[in-house]
């Protein structure tokens, strides 16, 4: 084979052949090979949005071949055991060889599998493997079906087997006399501590914030290591704020909190500098509309004709729009499905590591849900798929809702469902079953639902729209939006339906990617509230946040209540105190004005000025006070969370 001959006139031969560590260094050679052609189909992918330079195209090969060799080293501690402490006798045993021969397959083949799963990764997120490639691990059965119905995965599978035992057949000379290779312990024992060395050390200095190499965000990814980044995730899956981020001085902090979350209608219970909970007046009387949120998975604005979509893909919800209070300057709180719950539900800043919704401690928080519950409501929450993916069964069932998931459907209530679960009308018709057993018990209900049809593998019951399913992300939309149409269509017959609050709202956009680490236009989300009998039509463009949407869902009822909540009516919002919070997984943003507070690990804190039209940003000097608004919401809302004082 070529790559033997390759082999026989290099220097290099001997290391691969003359040694018991040559199959180690054999992998290496292969892990770094692989992990540079990965690096360089995504290079080529991202190249419209990469503002390239020589100096950074010399960076990213660079670091990441730096990044490479570290997960390359971190993957070998087992083979480098291995290899030290089997004697002789065994290693070169007449059985030995086909063990090795094996392994060497399955490694390769799961090296390459990662190779494909890195792009398809990148190619819906923009990013190398992060914290919801961990999620992903977590909840194999949802994700393993929805990747066997997006993508022809006999074909790809059957690729990758033969790709990997060609190269292994390539080098099967090298491994042969590898194994023939004699050598005592006390040889073994001195390579093998060299070589288990250079993992420890990276562990000791080396983290993903060398990859950092740039601005643009495409850039850094493409530097790191996807292997090292997922374990990376694996390892910061919660995030000690106090640790790692810039803080004040916790009275100083709660101080300006509590003049943040002040409002004319408002007034604080008690003088604890500590406590945020207030008493909301609002004179007149109070009206117990059923009030019905709609959480629509991946639903950017930008899909909306009255964003200036021209594709016309939303046409119940650009007629819906005309017809309620649309906001036009909405920002969700983050990037996942669980972040956009907590927001909605909880009314709290993002903060680092996982969402509270997958949080241990999570219980009797100050909910939406627990609010009208003790408003005499019926509470619910929906859900088409499985609700123990994401926490979600555990989160809501003990923050004030009564749970209905895929196991409440009967089989004659479910048309069609894929791996996340029944379609969008099911889960519509299986809502309106339920808010029609609480009209009949003449008891306001109050429900959230979460759908999942605008996801992939974007596939939907046939004839329904005029795009074939699994034709891609623009069919789901357009699915998504008929299914509200028939929603709305199918509620209208029923006695309840003009004492009904619609909430249409997403939990995240359908992407999160952009050249900066939080690019604000890839936040911005729609959020409509229609009740045609009760609310007039507004276009509200008052710049705000997930946060807000209960506040102001019940400033619209005209309730009085005690709160927690960090969100404002939007309605009542004056120009001094719009903004939005905007986050993932670690870095924490803060939006005012023009302008986009960054907190990120190692206290570091990054101020931009960013256009709201093109969505461009540009580092500018720091404002103290911005960056203590920022740190009132995000530390408050962590000491909050963490001293127990967030509950009902």
């Amino acid at each position: 084979m070529e790559v033997d001959k390759f082999l026989k006139d290099m220097p290099l031969k001997q290391i691969f052949s003359k040694s018991r560590f040559g199959s180690l260094y054999l992998f290496w050679t292969v892990f770094v090979a692989l992990s540079f052609v990965t690096r360089t189909v995504l290079f080529v992918k991202s190249l419209p949005v990469l503002d390239l330079t020589p100096w950074l195209l010399i960076r990213i090969y660079g670091v990441g071949l730096f990044f490479d060799i570290v997960a390359a080293a971190y993957f070998s501690i087992p083979l480098i055991l291995y290899l030290t402490l089997i004697p002789d006798k065994i290693y070169q045993g007449r059985f030995h060889k086909p063990v090795v021969y094996f392994s060497s397959f399955v490694i390769l083949y799961l090296l390459i599998f990662n190779s494909f799963a890195e792009y398809f990764f990148f190619d819906e997120f923009g990013v190398r493997f992060n914290f919801i490639a961990v999620d992903y691990l977590v909840y194999t059965h949802e994700v393993v079906k929805n990747i066997m119905e997006s993508y022809p995965m006999p074909a790809i599978l059957t690729a990758i087997a033969v790709i990997s035992l060609i190269i292994l057949m390539s080098f099967r000379k090298s491994i042969d006399s590898s194994i023939a290779v004699r050598s005592s312990l006390k040889q073994r024992i001195k390579s093998g501590f060299v070589l288990i060395f250079i993992p420890i050390l990276s562990f000791a200095f080396v983290d993903l914030d060398l990859a950092k190499i740039s601005a643009n965000n495409y850039a850094n990814e493409l530097a790191a290591n996807g292997v090292y980044s997922l374990f990376a995730a694996f390892r910061n899956n919660k995030i000690n704020y106090e640790t790692f981020y810039a803080t004040g001085d916790d009275r100083a902090v709660f101080q300006k909190l509590r003049l943040l979350l002040s409002e004319k209608n408002s007034s604080f219970v008690n003088d604890n500098i500590f406590d945020v909970t207030r008493e909301i007046k609002n004179a007149g009387e109070e009206k117990r509309l059923n009030v019905v949120v709609i959480v629509e998975e991946s639903f950017s604005a930008e899909f909306l004709g009255v964003f200036g979509n021209k594709n016309n893909l939303t046409p119940t919800l650009d007629r819906l729009a005309k017809e309620s209070i649309l906001f036009t300057n909405m920002h969700a709180t983050g990037t996942r499905t669980d972040r956009g719950l907590e927001a909605i539900t909880l009314s709290v800043p993002p903060t680092p590591g996982r969402s509270i919704v997958k949080r241990p401690n999570n219980e009797n928080m100050f909910s939406w849900g627990f609010m009208m519950k003790s408003k005499g409501y019926d509470t619910k929450f929906f859900y088409g798929g499985y609700g123990y993916f994401d926490n979600m069964n555990y989160f809501f069932g003990h923050n004030g809702f009564d749970v209905i998931d895929r196991t409440d459907f009967a089989k004659n209530e479910v048309v069609f469902e894929n791996a996340w679960g029944v379609s969008d009308e099911d889960l519509f018709n299986k809502s309106i079953k339920e808010f029609n057993k609480s009209y009949k018990a003449n008891r306001p209900f109050f429900a959230l639902i979460m759908t999942t049809s605008n996801h992939r593998p974007y596939t939907y019951p046939d004839g329904r729209i005029d795009m074939p399913s699994h034709s891609g992300r623009e069919g789901a939309v357009k699915y998504a939006d008929y299914a509200i149409g028939k929603l709305i269509k199918d509620a209208q017959k029923e006695p309840w339906f003009k004492d009904t609050v619609f909430v249409i709202v997403a939990d995240h956009c359908a992407g999160s990617a952009g050249k900066t680490s939080l690019p604000v236009k890839r936040y911005e989300i729609p959020l409509l509230i229609y009740s045609p009998s009760h609310f007039t039509q507004q276009r509200i463009d008052k710049l705000a946040s997930q946060i807000d949407i209960a506040p102001t869902v019940l400033g619209l009822l005209n309730f009085s209540y005690r709160t927690k909540f960090f969100g404002k009516d939007i309605l009542k919002m004056q120009p001094e105190q719009e903004r939005a919070l905007i986050g993932t997984y670690q870095k924490l943003g803060y939006v005012k004005n023009d302008r986009l507070v960054v907190l990120d690990i190692k206290k570091e804190s990054t101020l931009y000025q960013f256009n709201r039209e093109t969505g461009e940003t540009k580092k500018i000097p720091p404002d103290r006070n911005l960056l203590n608004e920022a740190l009132s919401y995000y530390q408050g809302a962590n000491y909050l969370f963490e001293h127990n004082l967030n509950r009902f």
